[in-house]
């Protein structure tokens, strides 16, 4: 029973909030043409300036297991690898290939996973998240903007400068590159014997907090707002291929693989970040990504739609099992 409870715990806050965002868009209160604009805004400022704020709040590297970090680097570009054949063996439309790719390894750990990590072991969660998000986010856009450019192209001619301008212009990436630069000047200040720290400009730092506190509730609403149900007959076959890649298989391989190898070397803190990075949806990110780079919009956010939907269930039976035996204590 404890088990149960704190599995609904964890998973039906944040369902609960993207089915409000469904709500609000059916009364009128939260339109799709709102939503896209406030989708807009949490990934380019909120999201950003929330990344910077994780980790800019690491105290100190010492403590950093390694060997967590570079599993799940591994794990996303296996997960990456995985889905190129898969994809060719189940669509012939280069514009729908890349998105199950994508759909593969790449998953909505920005919104949904560290908000699961919080809730699951707090402040510890949110720190073992951060430093997997240190590694992993960048992993997720190079691989993604890589993917959609490479294999969700219907022209065969790829824009290499083109490709490597959309990685380094991505908020996220900055988000993350201004907070190690931040952590950079915080040890050469210490070095020196310098006091001042970025928290002493109270008013900035007050309003970058408000900021980020912004980002996860508004994301999960605008998520909820954008859900449409109306069934695409022809990409059927992909939905379900890429629904059930994103919340069963992907996070199955990942998690089983860790529990058989690294049960004694990875924290309880450690495995709830791997269900963050691993269990949770398809990105919404990824779809307007998808639309500049020419490929399937509609199956992108058909992925994200069902993704979401099913994974209030896949969420759940992963942390209720890790519960019961023992792993998320």
């Amino acid at each position: 029973m404890n088990s149960f409870l704190f599995s609904v715990n964890a998973v039906l806050p944040i369902i609960l909030t993207a089915v409000i965002g469904y709500f609000l868009k059916r009364t009128g209160l939260l339109p799709q043409s709102l939503a896209k604009q406030l989708n807009a805004l949490v990934y380019r400022v909120f999201l950003p300036v929330m990344l910077f704020l994780n980790i800019y709040k690491i105290e100190n590297f010492s403590s950093t297991n390694n060997l967590f970090i570079l599993y799940g680097g591994v794990a996303i570009f296996l997960l990456f690898l995985l889905g190129i054949p898969i994809s060719f063996l189940f669509t012939k439309e280069p514009s729908r290939r890349g998105v199950l790719v994508v759909t593969a390894f790449r998953s909505n750990s920005a919104l949904i996973g560290l908000a699961l990590t919080s809730a699951l072991f707090g402040d510890a969660g949110v720190q073992a998240a951060s430093l997997l998000s240190a590694v992993a986010i960048p992993i997720f856009i190079i691989l993604t903007v890589i993917t959609l450019n490479v294999f969700g192209k219907t022209k065969a001619k790829i824009d290499v400068t083109k490709t490597i301008l959309d990685i380094i212009k991505n908020p996220l990436l900055i988000g993350l590159f201004v907070g190690f630069i931040s952590l950079l000047i915080r040890a050469v200040f210490e070095k020196c014997d310098i006091q001042f720290r970025f928290r002493d400009l109270e008013p900035i730092y007050k309003t970058a907090e408000s900021l980020s506190s912004l980002a996860t509730p508004l994301a999960l609403l605008v998520l909820g707002a954008q859900f449409e149900f109306s069934t695409v007959k022809t990409l059927k076959r992909e939905i379900v291929l890429g629904t059930v890649l994103k919340v069963l298989i992907s996070p199955f391989l990942v998690l089983c693989t860790a529990l058989i190898l690294f049960r004694n070397q990875f924290s309880g803190a450690e495995f709830a970040s791997l269900i963050a990075f691993f269990a949770t949806p398809a990105a919404v990110s990824s779809v307007p990504m998808v639309q500049e780079t020419g490929g399937d919009t509609a199956l992108a956010g058909q992925i994200v739609v069902w993704t979401t939907i099913s994974s209030a269930l896949t969420l759940f039976l992963f942390i209720f099992v890790f519960r019961s035996i023992g792993i998320l204590v």
